[in-house]
């Protein structure tokens, strides 16, 4: 069956980079850790796993962002779109296992952006504990050195992959050796990707900017997820596409600053959502971060030559949100079909609470229909969120 707008996992959205924020200023350290020394202690499950489970109520950094993304190097026209501010990443609740961080995108003086996907704050819980070994090696090739950021001075690796000879992109990292008071970004001083070839052009970039321990003696109640970036949280969508329709199961969690997503069918509307992220790729949180700010510039697609939009009510298992239906005709391979979408009017409206960051900003439906003789339509198949919620115990 013909269908458009394919939704795309929000983590596999990270484009490239150009940035006009300042670095950490670094030199290379003669005297400090070798390459293949800084490695091997990065790759020590204790320091970050430990920290973890020492989570405070206040642990906090904030990192400066910047993205810029360029009209389509195809388009040879157009105006780029930049994107500039600060990101706080801060815990607000412990309970353990559980670390509930919340993640806000705001500009330089603190307040709201108008981008819709960063406009609001999300919350993500995180195990401080581990269901599995989590071990995602940096890519790039590895140069120790010091570096000064956020006041302080750190031993740290900056690690480099350069792809553009093969139309990729050029990304950097710097991470501390001893990430300390960063484990919430698993000691991230510095990230930036750049991208190159017949890609869009731009990038994005972190910077940390400051940091600050929170006390042994703070408490505070566990939030509602009602803006989940994803972990703690899971939706269904029906398939109807094929001989045999299903519902898929999306689910997240996170573990010690690595996001897990998994997609499946289920058996039954009923069953224990979220058990088992043994098969989930792990992805560290930090670089979740980098592709939110390019995913924010984004522009939306335009609507199809003649098609229309009207407001109606989408409705799922126990909720109702305002709604925009697109739709178009288009003649495929010789025969007509009707192609309808909707999506949220207000992708924060109260109805959606709960709803993972992902699903917000994709279509919550969509549908193709066959125009048969006498102009009748013959539905083709299509897909539809019908459910969604935190499987986290505590989470309501």
């Amino acid at each position: 069956m013909p269908m458009r707008h394919v939704p795309v996992p929000l983590a596999a959205l990270l484009g490239a980079a150009l940035s006009f924020l300042p670095g950490c200023e670094s030199t290379k350290s003669s005297s400090g850790p070798t390459p293949s020394d800084t490695q091997v202690q990065k790759s020590l499950p204790g320091q970050d796993a430990e920290a973890w489970k020492r989570a405070r109520v206040g642990d906090r950094v904030t990192y400066t962002f910047s993205a810029t993304q360029g009209p389509e190097r195809r388009e040879g026209s157009g105006t780029a779109r930049t994107l500039a501010g600060q990101l706080t990443v801060e815990v607000v609740a412990v309970q353990q296992p559980w670390v509930w961080v919340r993640l806000a995108f705001t500009d330089a003086a603190g307040k709201p952006l108008v981008q819709p996907k960063l406009a609001q704050d999300l919350l993500l819980p995180v195990r401080a504990d581990a269901t599995r070994p989590l071990d995602v090696p940096h890519g790039g090739e590895a140069t120790a050195e010091r570096a000064s950021s956020a006041g302080r001075d750190w031993e740290a690796v900056r690690y480099v992959s350069d792809q553009r000879p093969v139309d990729g992109p050029l990304r950097t990292r710097v991470y501390a050796n001893a990430p300390g008071p960063l484990y919430l970004t698993h000691g991230l001083l510095e990230g930036s990707t750049e991208s190159a070839g017949f890609h869009t052009p731009g990038g994005v970039k972190l910077t940390l900017r400051e940091f600050r321990e929170g006390s042994d003696d703070a408490s505070a109640p566990v939030p509602a997820l009602e803006r989940p970036l994803g972990p703690g949280a899971y939706f269904d969508r029906h398939v109807d596409v094929g001989p045999a329709p299903s519902v898929q199961r999306v689910c997240f969690t996170a573990e010690r600053g690595y996001l897990l997503r998994t997609e499946g069918p289920i058996e039954a509307p009923q069953a224990a959502p979220c058990s088992d992220f043994s098969q989930a790729e792990p992805e560290p949180l930090e670089e979740v971060l980098l592709s939110l700010p390019w995913e924010a510039l984004a522009p939306t697609d335009a609507p199809p030559a003649g098609a229309s939009t009207t407001r109606g009510t989408f409705t799922a298992e126990g909720h109702s949100v305002p709604a925009l239906i697109e739709q178009s005709t288009e003649n495929v391979e010789g025969v007509q079909r009707v192609f309808s979408q909707t999506t949220a009017a207000e992708p924060w409206a109260p109805g959606l609470a709960g709803l993972p960051h992902e699903a917000r900003f994709q279509p919550l439906a969509s549908n193709t229909e066959r125009v048969v003789a006498g102009g009748k339509r013959e539905p083709e198949g299509g897909t539809r969120i019908v459910r969604w919620g935190s499987w986290l115990g505590g989470a309501k």
